[in-house]
């Protein structure tokens, strides 16, 4: 485990060196006050984002592959036993995270299964300590901690009419849900989700374990399937070696690993339990072969390249670790799993962060850049304008006055037209926020939940429900038409005060919906598996089934329409920043000149003094666009990027 500590201390330090680098632009900006309150917010979200960043490994498979053991030999040797219980049988009853956060306790935190009840989510029942069982933690004390742990597999045995209201499918067979006891009782888990809290190395550098139930259980919380596990940045997938891709495991890689057969990133198969194949009749090579063959079967099943399958004996590798035997490690071949859980899930979470924090940290300085480059235009421009007054009679510079008054004018006759620019922004802002807004949202979940409960055939029930999809898309349709006219308006907006007045302005940067109509397509997909299915909505009595929808599909949709509106009005701010900051700047620069030609006007001493303060204040601009610059290549060195000669440009390092 060393190795795996290594590299998330190194990930660790470099998402804090990077963090430390945006504070000092965001300090900087505000000690010479150049920067606004939209840029100084851009980069409060974004130091937010580097200091809270997690990294989500799920380790997700049926009863008995071996999961909880193989977490315990990747995580928790260095105890000296088992910390999550591992035997056979049905271990991990409820979905559970381990987690540690600088401030937390130690402690075990139980969310009883009524809660479903509630019909409130999961990640909305986290808001409210008092809605958990929460058990402290003794980490020093093994066998205290493994006692406590263990209640995660705790069951009880209820009526099928309360499992089924609590969510769970029951099937006599036990092919396709909870099969019933002897007595008609259905065993169904103490709790709804467990967190630890718990003070790891890897826990402590923002790696967060998912450990998940069997199947059964998976489909009991959607919530997981649609939101927890598509968000994990690594998935481990665990098979026995003594069963092979059996057909629950199968379904639970198509429908809640690779999302119905979509091809996702940090996606690995784990072959477990290839210590039964060490039985001492067979040779290392036999053994070898055999390992081979079974690998080339699974990858050929799931359909995925053989070098994603990882051949493993977690109980070796276990083992291994605690009796400190390098063969027995060496042999159960846990190292290249962790190595290749590292490769894949530690470079693509760096290069989303990096790509994000220059992104936010380029946009801030290209804006602070031209605010600057337009301050030093005006500051040269009044400087030429004084120059050129030198030995000049009363009557020129008269004239100067008169010529910085019309232009004066100009912009103001420029500026009605900005304000009532202005006006038909707010009235698209607000036309754009009615369509992808909650209250928009809320509507449309009412009357679909009115339209549910009203129907009293299945085909009402599938029609509502699609028509809640039908719905949200179109709101995305009408607010992508709107934003195309916010940012054509504002192009020709930007354009004109460039060529008439000379601002410098870039073009309006872009907004797409695109992110959000994956994410809706994502999730009708998964209700299309999951709950829009014959023998669901035949076997869910009305009631129940709109109660799951709403618990799980709707939260979901609310979330995503929540992040929507958060970047949509953080885009509407920065948009128009860039305008409203050089306008704001281009009058404060149109006073001074004119204030300048006055003073000379009326005492022609003046003249030379006011050159010098002009070559001052030129001076202070260049020293500070340097600056900013610097400021600008060290964040892109701390990412590990290279910076071209032109400012704010930069290249991925070699």
């Amino acid at each position: 485990m060393t190795q795996l500590i290594d590299q998330f201390s190194a990930y660790a330090k470099w998402r804090a060196s990077a963090a430390e680098s945006v504070m000092r632009l965001r300090t900087w900006l505000a000690r010479n006050e150049v920067g606004d309150a939209q840029c100084d917010l851009r980069l409060q979200y974004l130091l937010e984002r580097l200091r809270d960043d997690k990294l989500t490994v799920a380790f997700v498979a049926e009863f008995s592959r071996g999961k909880s053991e193989l977490i315990n030999a990747i995580f928790f040797a260095d105890y000296g036993d088992r910390v999550l219980p591992s035997s056979a049988g049905r271990t991990t009853m409820c979905p559970t995270e381990l987690q540690w956060s600088k401030g937390d306790k130690p402690e075990l935190r139980l969310l009883p299964i009524r809660s479903r009840e509630r019909q409130a989510a999961v990640s909305e029942l986290k808001r409210y300590p008092e809605e958990w069982r929460v058990l402290p933690l003794r980490t020093l004390d093994v066998i205290s901690l493994q006692s406590a742990l263990a209640r995660v597999g705790e069951t009880e045995r209820v009526s099928e009419e309360e499992a089924v209201r609590l969510g769970f499918v029951v099937d006599p067979k036990g092919e396709e849900g909870l099969k019933p006891g002897a007595d008609g009782l259905i065993e169904i888990p103490s709790w709804r989700h467990a967190v630890i809290q718990f003070p790891h190395p890897l826990l402590e550098q923002g790696l967060v374990v998912l450990d998940t139930p069997g199947l059964n259980a998976i489909g009991a919380e959607p919530e997981l399937t649609l939101s927890m596990l598509p968000s994990a940045h690594a998935v481990l997938f665990i098979l026995a070696a003594d069963t092979g891709v059996t057909h629950s495991d199968l379904v639970v890689w198509r429908d809640y690993v690779q999302g119905g057969g979509s091809r996702q990133r940090g996606r690995l198969v784990v072959l477990n339990k290839i210590d039964g194949l060490w039985d001492g009749l067979r040779d290392e090579a036999k053994i070898e072969a055999e390992i081979a063959k079974q690998c080339a079967s699974v990858a050929d099943t799931l359909e995925v390249e053989r070098a994603a399958v990882f051949p493993v004996s977690a109980q070796k590798g276990l083992v291994a670790r605690i009796t400190d035997d390098a063969a027995l490690l060496e042999r159960s071949r846990m190292p290249a799993l962790e190595k290749a859980l590292t490769n894949d899930l530690l470079p693509a979470k760096q290069d989303i962060v990096r790509d994000d924090t220059l992104a936010e940290t380029g946009d801030v300085t290209a804006q602070t850049r031209a605010l600057l480059e337009a301050r030093l235009t005006g500051l040269r421009e009044q400087l030429q304008e004084l120059t050129d007054l030198r030995g000049k009679n009363q009557s020129v510079i008269e004239y100067m006055m008169r010529k910085i008054r019309m232009e004066k004018d100009d912009f103001e006759q420029g500026l009605q037209k900005y304000y009532a620019v202005r006006s038909v922004f707010s009235s698209l802002t607000n036309s754009l926020l009615a369509n992808i807004g909650m209250d928009a949202l809320r509507d449309e979940t009412r009357r679909t939940r009115e339209a549910m409960l009203e129907s009293t055939f299945t085909k009402g029930l599938r029609d509502a429900m699609k028509g809640f999809f039908q719905h949200l898309r179109a709101n995305l349709e009408r607010s992508t038409a709107e934003i195309g006219e916010i940012t054509r308006m504002l192009e020709v907006m930007y354009k004109r005060f460039c060529v008439e007045h000379g601002l410098k302005l870039s073009q309006p940067e872009s907004f797409s919906t695109l992110r959000y109509e994956k994410e809706i397509d994502r999730l009708e997909a998964a209700f299309n598996r999951q709950i829009n299915t014959t023998l669901t909505l035949v076997t869910t009595e009305k009631h129940a089934l709109t109660q799951r929808f709403f618990e799980t599909v709707a939260v979901q949709a609310r979330s995503t329409f929540e992040l929507a509106n958060r970047d949509v009005e953080q885009w509407l701010r920065a948009v128009m920043s860039p305008l409203e900051t050089q306008v704001r700047e281009y009058q404060i620069q149109l006073k001074r000149r004119l204030e300048s030609v006055k003073r000379i006007h009326q005492a022609t001493d003046t003249l030379e003094d006011r050159v010098e303060e002009l070559k001052h204040s030129e001076d202070g601009v260049m020293a500070m666009l340097e600056q900013l610059a610097a400021l600008q290549r060290e964040i892109a060195e701390t990412l590990g990027v290279e910076v071209n000669s032109m400012p704010g440009e930069v290249r991925a390092a070699a």
